[in-house]
């Protein structure tokens, strides 16, 4: 098992931060690019064992951590709204 768990918590936020804004498309082609956007500029976490896995989720604790999730999200929320693809 290879697992990024950072494509784990940009899913697990990504639904809250959307729901912030109501006036953008949250069709599944910018959903997809506002994922990929985010992951882009984001640190990338492999985590092989289960034993990573739960060190990687002890991260999630880090005020830091959540943040610059939020805010790679909200940066690529921003790019696909100005710019979407349909």
């Amino acid at each position: 098992m290879i697992k990024n768990y950072m494509e784990a918590m940009v899913e697990n936020l990504l639904p809250s931060t959307l729901n912030k804004y109501s006036d953008i498309c949250k069709c599944e082609k910018c959903v997809d690019d506002i994922k990929a956007i985010a992951l882009n500029n984001l640190k990338p976490l492999y985590v092989v064992t289960e034993k990573g896995n739960i060190f990687v989720k002890t991260n999630e604790l880090n005020i830091q951590f959540k943040a610059d999730v939020l805010g790679a999200l909200t940066r690529a929320i921003e790019i696909v709204s100005e710019n979407p693809k349909h």
